[in-house]
């Protein structure tokens, strides 16, 4: 939900959520350790995902002129 919570900040709306039971199939929880990729490339990323997503939706409206 931290996605969908960032896309409303961003764009100063209200996502239309249509919450279910959980289905068959669906993952409850993942997460990544992305020290490997770290330790081979060197980077690891600044931007959080709340930024992220503003930046993108700014980049967005500005592309389609919207």
């Amino acid at each position: 939900m931290d996605y969908i919570t960032a896309l409303e900040e961003a764009l100063g709306m209200e996502a239309k959520k249509n919450m279910m039971p959980i289905q068959p199939g669906d993952v409850l929880d993942t997460s990544a350790d992305t020290q490997a990729l770290y330790d081979l490339v060197g980077f690891k990323p600044q931007t959080s995902v709340k930024e992220g997503v503003k930046n993108f939706v700014e980049w967005y409206k500005d592309y389609y002129q919207i």
